[in-house]
């Protein structure tokens, strides 16, 4: 798996979301699911971590009170006095509906995704000499 882009809240539709200096509702919900800005990934957790004080508290508390997401005290679990936040059905029908379409790639960005995707440790020269390249120049 590769390494996305950092997020910038600003730069998408989400963005009219956000509250105060810290991340957008939108962001937060991607965050806790382990999805990208675009909303890709496999969505392998549904959880996030935020006390008060914190500047994505406020929005994690918006986003239970609208139902995106459902909160347990943090005083009354093991993370040191942080709420825990987990994304609810509801929540992943919001990341779906307003994560912005991934750019579109030039064929060139494409075949660099596939050697960045192969993961191995030959350099993007050597792989270009590989079957593999070859074979999915589609």
């Amino acid at each position: 798996m590769h390494e996305q882009a950092h997020f910038a809240p600003d730069r998408h539709r989400g963005s009219e979301f956000c509250e105060g200096g810290g991340m957008s509702e939108l962001h937060i919900l991607q965050h806790a699911l382990g999805v990208d800005q675009f909303g890709r990934g496999e969505q392998h957790r549904s959880h996030f971590v935020t006390g008060p004080g914190s500047d994505d508290h406020p929005t994690s508390m918006a986003l239970t009170e609208r139902g995106l997401m459902k909160r347990w005290d943090g005083a009354t679990l093991q993370f040191g006095g942080d709420d825990f936040f987990r994304v609810t059905d509801a929540g992943r029908a919001f990341v779906a509906e307003h994560s912005p379409p991934p750019p579109k790639l030039t064929r060139s960005q494409r075949r660099y995704q596939r050697y960045l995707d192969a993961d191995c440790s030959l350099t993007f020269r050597e792989w270009l000499g590989t079957s593999y390249a070859k074979d999915s120049a589609a």
